[in-house]
This record gives structure tokens, C-alpha cells and sequence, in this order.
């Protein structure tokens, strides 16, 4: 698993080969299998996404019923026409929505990078394939290219909001969506390296702070806004804009910021919204489920 995205810009530039092949043979090296197989294991996660987008069920609500219901409202809205933003990046919404809501109901989902943050990745490329009819091999290339920066994202800092706050999940989640549009877009791996940054730098200092310490609230609208994130990430790079910080720099002030936050920010639940009169009030109303 490489440690910089300036090393794999660095073999794009040596060798010809595209982020995306440099990271799935990295992958087969360390798994001991071929390309073939490789690409068919992430295949699969691909269509584990598809799954659990199709099969989200409308009615569902988690056991705390704090979650559910609200990505069928976010597609009504957006059926009819009422978003401000328009019908793709309300499909992104609606996806993200969706998503994290069936990881909270206890669905089938892929974890990318985290639980927690499930809903981004998925929302924005499946919702990318949609919009532009990519093939699913091609989407597939895409996630390969989020893999390879939520690896690096992993051994630079942190993809856990126990250990660096929601920054590490709904922070990096966006960087390897964002990554795999610039991909996508014909990015090349400088450019999907520096939307991957664009994206890490917008959350900075994201505190992770569930309330009743379920991954619930206020998690799941944060997959929106991570998803969301990714996009203009993606565009802003597709545009000529960038990040005056050089990507490894920004995973490693992520790192550093989350070893500074106190520890009532990271997953404790003991601070930010979960420390609210109401985060509280939720809390004591679902003790018995605790």
C-alpha cells in the first residue's frame, strides 16, 4: 500500500500507466492474486453498491428511529422538481441519503473507508454512471482509484473517527469519491491526487460527535455533504483549480489536527452536537437501547 499519492503521480509518470492500474497492482502483490481476480473482488464491491441503493427500503426505520425514511423524501423532492440544486446533484443526495441510511438499519452495505461515511462513494459514482453512462468496468477502474487514496489517506493519518474525528471518515470518504470523478473525467493521477485534496481540505477539523453514540445523527447528512463536496472537488480540478497545499501535506494536517482534538470530539460522544440538551435528551431517551 503506497504512503503518498506524489509516489503513485511519480510511476504514472515513469511507467504510463494510469492511477488506477498502479494501485490494483498493488493490490495483487499484496493479496497474492492476479489482475483478473483483483479486478472481480472489486467488481463485487461495486455491486454491492448497486444493492444496496435498489433494495433501500422506504419504510424502514433503524431501532432508535432516529433514521429512515429520508431518502425517499430527498427523490419526491426531487421527482417534483423542488431542488435548488438541480436533478443530478439531488440523485447524489438522494443516494448518499439512502445508503447511510440502510448501514443504520442494519443493511448490507461496503464500508468506503468507514460505516459511518458508507454513503459517499457510493452516491456519487453510482449517480456518475447514470448521468454519463459509464460501464461498469470503468467504474470499477474508479473505485480502484479511491482505494488507492483512502490506502494512502490510512497510512499517512487515520480513516477512523475514534482516532481523528469525522474529518478521517466523512473527510477522507469525499477524497476518494472526489478521486474517482477526476479519474472518471479523464483526470489525470496529478489531478485526481489534487481533488482528493480539494476535498480532505474543506473538512478539516470535522469533529465526530454521534449523538447517543449511534451512527446515526449526525452522520448520515453528513454523507450528503460529503458527497456533495466530492463533486465540486472534482469540478474545481477538471477546471485548472488547485490546491496551493500539496495533497500529502493536506492528509498529514489531517493527521495532525486529529491528534490535537480533544477526545470529547472523536467518537466519545461526550462533546460537539452530542453534548447538546437535546443530543442528551436523546441519549437518555435511548438508554435502553444502549
Amino acid at each position: 500500500m503506497y504512503k503518498s499519492l506524489e509516489e503513485i503521480c511519480q510511476i504514472e509518470k515513469e511507467s504510463g500507466k494510469p492511477f488506477w492500474k498502479i494501485v490494483q497492482e498493488d493490490d495483487c502483490r499484496e493479496q497474492g492474486i492476479t489482475e483478473a481476480e483483483s479486478f472481480e473482488q472489486m467488481r463485487r464491491m461495486y455491486q454491492a453498491m448497486q444493492y444496496a441503493d435498489e433494495h433501500y427500503d422506504a419504510n424502514l426505520k433503524s431501532a432508535s428511529g432516529l433514521v429512515g425514511t429520508e431518502g425517499k423524501k430527498m427523490q419526491e423532492a426531487r421527482e417534483a422538481g423542488k431542488l435548488l440544486c438541480g436533478e443530478f446533484i439531488g440523485k447524489v443526495m438522494e443516494k448518499a441519503l439512502k445508503t447511510s441510511e440502510s448501514n443504520a438499519c442494519m443493511k448490507r452495505i461496503v464500508a468506503a473507508p468507514t460505516a459511518g461515511s458508507c454513503g459517499v462513494v457510493p452516491a456519487v459514482l453510482l449517480s456518475l454512471q447514470e448521468e454519463r453512462g459509464y460501464t461498469e468496468d470503468q467504474m470499477v477502474e474508479a473505485l480502484f482509484v479511491a482505494a488507492g487514496i483512502g490506502g494512502v489517506i490510512a497510512n499517512r493519518a487515520f480513516l477512523a473517527g475514534a482516532a481523528g474525528g469525522c474529518q478521517a471518515e466523512i473527510g477522507s470518504a469525499s477524497a476518494m469519491a472526489a478521486g474517482g470523478v477526476a479519474h472518471l473525467l479523464g483526470g489525470s493521477a496529478t489531478e485526481i491526487a489534487n481533488a482528493a485534496a480539494l476535498a480532505l481540505k474543506n473538512l478539516l477539523g470535522l469533529a465526530c460527535d454521534p449523538v447517543a453514540g449511534l451512527v446515526e445523527v449526525p452522520c448520515v447528512k453528513r454523507n450528503v455533504m460529503g458527497a456533495v463536496n466530492a463533486m465540486t472537488s472534482a469540478d474545481m480540478t477538471m477546471a485548472g483549480i488547485f490546491s496551493k497545499i500539496p495533497p500529502d501535506e493536506v492528509i498529514d494536517a489531517m493527521r495532525a489536527i486529529g491528534r490535537s482534538m480533544h477526545e470529547d470530539l472523536r467518537e466519545t460522544s461526550k462533546g460537539g452536537l452530542a453534548a447538546t440538551p437535546t443530543g442528551n435528551e436523546i441519549k437518555e431517551r435511548m438508554s435502553h437501547l444502549l
